[in-house]
């Protein structure tokens, strides 16, 4: 029946009225009772750590699916935790892209930063976890699942090797000693650029999710999301011995390598030179926080061990004389989107790695929102599934153009919080407003992303090097759960993993392979572009897997088991087998 048509206006009017009225009522009873407000939840159990002496208790909490009703602490509670557990990640772009890894910017815009990831994420996560039709079309917006969004770390490389390359060519400003200066004008065509090219996603959102997986397998996701990780992981650890920045290179720095004899600077607080041994200690309280957690945490800590790992780093660095106040003092007290505007263009060189690293959101968040379906006890086919794949795609893609807007780089789907919704077996709605709702507010006061932008060097290394591993390891896992190691598979990774390891360990490779120096501004960046993506290693090895997916005929191995068993039967009827050929052909 036709959406127009069927019951009056007026009885639709007044069945509107009285489910307003219905909400309304529920509303109230859920402040005011104490079922609503509390229940019979036994919440002591989120709080009981696994610690070998202590008996382990026989509770399983109920499973809370996705509109069932909830009681609002346990919301509020579980709410925080998911907040929590995608913190760490939310925070850890801003802080590399507009640090001395980045665009160099001043600490009063790195501030804005974490403060607006933190804002973009609460906002744009509650349009995924809702779910809107698009009228008169069979198309959605938003998941309506509880499938939350950060900032993604697919674009840490691109606009790693997009900002040294702006830094050489002059478009972002350089001191006389060749030290690169803040170069808001090099942010603001990232996220220009980006908005342009979140278009790829928004097309890819009108394709059937079967045909997206069938030119996306895992055998080429797997290695791409793998790489990602290993090329994070490199500046998580240069950061655990002290930074990413010149202090790593001290004899780079031209004129100012005494400056940065010691990291960060010689006149922070408690500066030591890059690899010394309380470094490494910094970042190894951090880690081995992270592991302990995991091993005897209670299920809050287990699935906040990252942020409690840097809480436990943080504490250590504050008593030991490692944090430099000055930027917390002179941060405001609250903050939101557009205190801090950048300038936005289209960057030519992005415009194809950018391309790239939403087409690679895409195919993430298939898997993200059926893994989420799953933990949720949803169906995993179906026309309700698939319209969760393309509501879920397509605002991925609106919400990279929304997020540029509010000057904050591409978002995609945070995995963890599936592992947050098995553990605590609540996948409502609700919780997931929560934790928007708790985003939001960390984001607002100032004071929290300035004490973020503060935390040590070796502190933040130390649980970064962690999380850029998971993100290796969730890639090693879409290779195993996916992938049939075979011949053909095998020799597709081996190509694909050469190019793509070399260009990630050895980044300048390709840089003197142009040589052109003429004035024709449009063939020097399509050259740029090049370089750029040829220095990308998760981008080569995402090319060549692609491609040789797509030319290398498939191996029949059930045929030539047959043929090996025909040849077999062959034999036991010939005497002296031994010398037949067939039975060499067979051995062969």
């Amino acid at each position: 029946m036709d959406e127009d048509s069927g019951p009056s206006s007026i009885t639709r009017v007044h069945a509107s009225h009285k489910g307003i009225g219905a909400g309304l009522r529920s509303f109230v009873r859920a402040l005011t009772t104490r079922d609503g407000l509390i229940g019979d939840y036994d919440y002591v159990s989120l709080f009981r750590p696994n610690l070998p002496f202590m008996a382990k208790g026989d509770y399983r909490s109920p499973f809370f699916g996705l509109s069932d009703k909830i009681p609002v602490l346990l919301a509020l509670l579980l709410g925080l935790q998911h907040a929590l557990s995608m913190l760490a990640g939310v925070i850890a772009p801003p802080i590399i892209l507009g640090g001395s890894g980045g665009a160099n910017l001043e600490p009063a815009q790195q501030q804005y930063l974490v403060s607006t990831a933190l804002i973009v994420s609460g906002i744009l996560s509650s349009v995924q976890i809702n779910r809107f039709r698009i009228p008169k079309t069979g198309y959605f917006i938003g998941t309506g699942i509880l499938s939350v969004v950060g900032i993604s770390f697919s674009i840490i490389p691109i606009a790693q090797g997009a900002f040294r390359q702006m830094y050489a060519n002059g478009y972002c400003p350089s001191d006389a000693n060749g030290n690169p200066l803040p170069c808001p004008k090099g942010y603001g065509a990232l996220i220009g650029t980006s908005s342009a090219c979140a278009l790829v996603e928004i097309l890819i959102s009108f394709l059937p999710p079967r045909i997206l997986l069938r030119m996306f397998p895992p055998i080429v996701t797997g290695p791409t999301v793998m790489l990602i990780g290993v090329h994070l992981i490199e500046s998580g650890f240069k950061d655990w011995m002290g930074g990413s920045g010149p202090c790593s290179n001290p004899a780079g720095a031209g004129n100012q390598s005494a400056l940065f004899a010691k990291c960060p600077t010689m006149h922070a607080p408690h500066a030591l030179p890059w690899g010394s041994a309380e470094f490494l200690g910094l970042g190894f309280s951090a880690f081995a926080t992270i592991v302990l957690c995991e091993r005897y945490g209670s299920p809050i800590m287990k699935s906040t061990s990252v942020i409690i790992g840097l809480l436990v780093g943080s504490i250590i660095a504050g008593a030991c004389g490692y944090f430099d106040a000055a930027g917390i003092d002179a941060a405001p007290v609250a903050s939101f989107i557009w205190v801090q505007t950048f300038p936005l263009s289209v960057y030519g060189p992005l415009v194809l790695p950018i391309m790239a690293v939403f087409v690679i959101c895409a195919t993430e968040a298939v898997g993200d929102i059926t893994a989420t379906c799953d933990v949720s006890h949803l169906e995993v086919e179906g026309r309700n599934y698939e319209s969760r794949i393309q509501g879920g795609l397509l605002t991925d893609g609106l919400n990279g153009i929304v997020a540029a807007l509010m000057t904050m780089t591409p978002m995609s789907r945070f995995a963890q919080n599936n592992g947050v919704i098995a553990l605590t077996r609540c996948a409502n709605r609700k919780a997931g407003l929560a934790c928007c709702f708790f985003l939001v507010v960390m984001g607002v006061f100032a004071k929290f992303a300035a004490a973020l932008v503060a935390i040590p060097k070796p502190v933040l290394g130390g649980m970064t090097t962690f999380l850029f591993a998971a993100v290796a390891v969730s890639g090693m896992a879409i290779l195993f759960r996916g992938v049939p190691f075979n011949r053909r598979t095998r020799f597709i990774l081996t190509t694909g993993l050469s190019l793509g390891y070399g260009a990630t360990l050895v980044p300048n490779y390709f840089e003197n392979m142009f040589t052109y120096k003429g004035d024709n501004h449009a063939l020097e960046g399509f050259l740029n572009a090049i370089v750029l993506v040829m220095e990308t290693g998760f981008a080569v090895t995402a090319a060549v897997c692609m491609a040789l997916d797509l030319v290398l005929p498939a191996e029949m191995e059930e045929d030539i088991d047959a043929r090996n068993v025909e040849l077999a039967d062959v034999d036991t009827a010939i005497p002296n087998k031994e010398d037949t050929p067939s039975r060499r052909l067979s051995q062969s």
